[in-house]
């Protein structure tokens, strides 16, 4: 098969603040809510931390390097808000601003356009304890950091994201408990939710006024849910996901309303939307968009269990490529979007260095392409698709999973923070160099 993109596609891969940089402690940084939650005995597995995680806070010259092996014309990381601002707000730490500084300098040196997330799920654990992503507050507390950073960095850094996947701070810190902050209430969630968008907003018009040249975006989970009957109650629950994970954040943007199923599902939950919030919202330069897979449905529940006819990754998670093409095309079929990237796509594996030093990992490299034609035919479709972003640039920690799911190009040995080129990061550089295959 001849696969071909685009001249200007952009080609990068994604990391996180909490999971790679380490120095969870060092140079004035605050503790954010993951500080905080992993310390708690039975939260993630093996009770593992984000502390030292790859120590790229250290170590970015080094990777930086990798990167230029990798063929990769952007490096997308987030910034860590309690970095900057210890207590949220208030006092900015110098030294915090200084080492983004550098590396974003370092990345220029190096040819690598740097693309800024500010936000990565690790609050400052002195703003959750004013109440959070549930409190109004946070929208201008956020546009204050989103400023700072922008001021500092903004002459270098073009584009920029304010969010990471609102959807799982939102249900899974506030609804479902299983990630930081670790709160059970479904009432939180949807607040957070809301003050997501309105925080995105807020700094987005900030951010514009202050230096129109910037693109300012937002990135969401793509959660496409698979009917495999077509009994009405299955067609019905897929459609009702799709409002919950992806309506639910997506709408406030692009139709200044929340779905109808959500309001008569939560009644007395969902935030009235004020005409002054709508203006704020509703305004965005481009969508990242980050898929791995479909949940599947059948007899009108999702299923638990792994089924034969489908290959599952370390995550859990089944292969299904063929639902990255018509979840591309289900988001521009209901929002018409200006223009998406795919910020983030990616395959857990239980990888390890053979005797001669190599990552074997057929599997990822098979998910790879296949996933890439999927994004080529959507551009062919009509998909205004300009960028692929692989998840992720090195093996990391994988929030309430620890460091047992390896998704990187690059294996990370965490005893010695050696670090390993994969066989599909040698066959994605090869994809970069050739704009495909």
């Amino acid at each position: 098969m001849n696969i071909q993109f685009p001249e200007r596609f952009t080609w990068g891969a994604a990391t996180a603040a909490y999971q790679v940089e380490g120095a969870a402690f060092e140079d004035g940084k605050g503790k954010s809510i993951w500080d905080v939650f992993s310390h708690v005995p039975g939260n993630i597995e093996d009770d593992a931390t984000g502390d030292v995680a790859c120590d790229q806070y250290h170590r970015y010259p080094e990777d930086i390097k990798l990167m230029q092996e990798l063929n990769l014309q952007v490096y997308r990381f987030s910034v860590s808000w309690p970095r900057i601002y210890p207590e949220g707000t208030g006092v900015v730490n110098s030294k915090g601003l200084d080492h983004y500084d550098r590396l974003v300098d370092a990345l220029l040196d190096a040819g690598i356009d740097p693309w800024i997330t500010l936000y990565h799920w690790d609050l400052p654990q002195a703003l959750h304890e004013r109440g959070g992503w549930p409190n109004r507050d946070i929208a201008d507390w956020f546009t204050d950091y989103a400023l700072t950073m922008a001021e500092r960095l903004g002459d270098r850094v073009k584009h920029w994201m304010t969010m990471n996947e609102a959807w799982v701070c939102s249900y899974f810190g506030y609804r479902d408990g299983n990630m930081a902050p670790g709160i059970k209430d479904h009432k939180q969630a949807l607040a957070a939710s809301y003050h997501f968008n309105l925080a995105h907003g807020r700094a987005y018009n900030a951010m514009k006024a202050m230096n129109p040249n910037l693109k300012v975006g937002i990135t969401h989970a793509t959660q496409q849910h698979r009917p495999l009957d077509g009994k009405p109650e299955s067609l019905a629950l897929a459609e009702f996901l799709w409002q919950e994970n992806n309506g639910v954040f997506m709408e406030p943007i692009f139709s200044g309303s929340y779905p109808e199923a959500i309001i008569d599902r939560y009644p007395e939950s969902i935030p009235v939307i004020t005409d002054a919030d709508l203006i704020e919202m509703n305004n965005y330069d481009f969508v990242g968009l980050q898929y791995y897979c479909d949940n599947l449905i059948r007899d009108g529940k999702l299923v638990a269990e792994k089924l034969p006819e489908f290959e599952y990754t370390e995550m859990g998670w089944p292969v299904t490529p063929d639902g990255f093409y018509n979840n591309i095309m289900e988001y521009v079929r209901r929002y018409k979007p200006k223009e998406l990237a795919i910020t983030e796509n990616g395959m857990a594996l239980d990888d390890e260095v053979d005797a001669e030093g190599r990552v074997r990992d057929v599997r990822r490299q098979k998910y790879i392409k296949a996933h890439l034609e999927s994004v080529h035919r959507a551009i062919q479709d009509g998909a205004p698709l300009t960028g692929y972003f692989a998840w992720s640039f090195m093996d990391n920690y994988e929030w309430a999973c620890g460091y047992r799911p390896r998704f990187g190009l690059i294996h990370t040995d965490y005893a010695t923070q050696t670090r390993t080129i994969k066989d599909s990061g040698r066959m994605f550089a090869e994809i970069i160099r050739n704009t495909g295959w």
